[in-house]
């Protein structure tokens, strides 16, 4: 685990689990509003109430007061196709959370790792070795037994996770693009200001909004939001505090964590869906994310004089 002067790595991690547990914690949420709300609305919902933490964020960044507190950004367009790939990325998440298990839902999406190594050649013009490639094939392959394509429940919407997965990707790789001097935050305020629009729009012209007939439905909606937007806040804090790379493979704590909620909260233990095609996926991100920090830390190293 690497450390920079400064660093509170143990905090950045308490806090990083703390931001996936509040991720959960919006996706049973959705769940428990989608048989009442559409995932526009939802998604919608989302980013309205999202705004405000996100905002927060970017008030308190040091970095951008730092910068005289701009809100342009050279790459602003950029900066708006993340935010509409976020937008449906989200779209196709809330479906799949609404018509799958918890827990099947939530592992596939944890192919974007593998989509963002796959999506670095053409895009970010990376090379890609042997032991990587091979981490994204063993991911794939998890993905196959997770969703179970010739199997006779299988249907469409059992791809709405793999490809809200992509976006993801997309979106994580679209943000490598941006300046690296451009806060966080900054980019957080596009694209969760992006994908309110876009989320306007698509429920508007897919049946507008649902009324919010009770104080439980607008309670519940309010903590989705809520929920969303605290834990990017979070995520951003525990960021600030150390290298990227020293979270990412707390992450997968999400997967174990999905499957308890599912099954606390509606009765779902879909284990053997997920073994051991979860197991699978996991093996692949974390090699994947192994890989990468052994060769930063390589190019970091002193290279003798010739």
């Amino acid at each position: 685990m690497s450390t920079r002067k400064g660093d509170n790595v143990v905090l950045a991690i308490v806090l990083s689990l703390v931001a996936l547990v509040l991720f959960q914690a919006m996706g049973l949420v959705i769940k428990h509003l989608s048989p009442r709300f559409s995932a526009p609305e939802l998604s919608a919902w989302r980013n309205f109430f999202g705004l405000f933490p996100s905002a927060l964020a970017l008030l308190t960044s040091k970095t951008w007061h730092a910068n005289g507190r701009p809100w342009k950004l050279r790459q602003w367009k950029m900066a708006c196709a993340r935010g509409l790939s976020v937008s449906v990325a989200q779209l196709f998440f809330y479906i799949s959370l609404g018509t799958m298990a918890y827990a099947t839902a939530t592992t596939i999406t944890y192919a974007n790792a593998l989509f963002m190594t796959a999506l670095a050649i053409p895009v970010l013009g990376e090379k890609v070795g042997p032991v990587r490639w091979f981490a994204v094939l063993i991911g794939f392959v998890g993905v196959v037994l997770v969703m179970e394509p010739g199997a006779s429940t299988f249907q469409l919407a059992t791809l709405a996770p793999l490809v809200s997965a992509l976006l993801y990707a997309v979106s994580g790789i679209t943000s490598r693009l941006i300046d690296d001097d451009v806060p966080s935050p900054l980019i957080n305020i596009y694209s969760v200001g992006i994908s309110m629009i876009t989320s306007l729009i698509i429920a508007a012209a897919t049946g507008g909004f649902s009324p919010i007939t009770s104080w439980a439905d607008a309670f519940w909606l309010l903590a989705m939001g809520s929920f969303g937007g605290t834990a990017v806040l979070v995520m951003v804090i525990s960021f600030r505090m150390t290298e990227q790379s020293n979270l990412a493979p707390f992450t997968y704590f999400g997967i174990p964590v999905a499957f308890v909620f599912g099954w606390v909260f509606f009765g779902e233990t879909p284990f053997s869906t997920l073994f051991p095609g979860g197991l699978l996926i996991m093996v692949g991100g974390l090699t994947v994310i192994w890989r990468e920090r052994m060769q930063k830390k390589a190019s970091a190293a002193p290279h003798p004089e010739p």
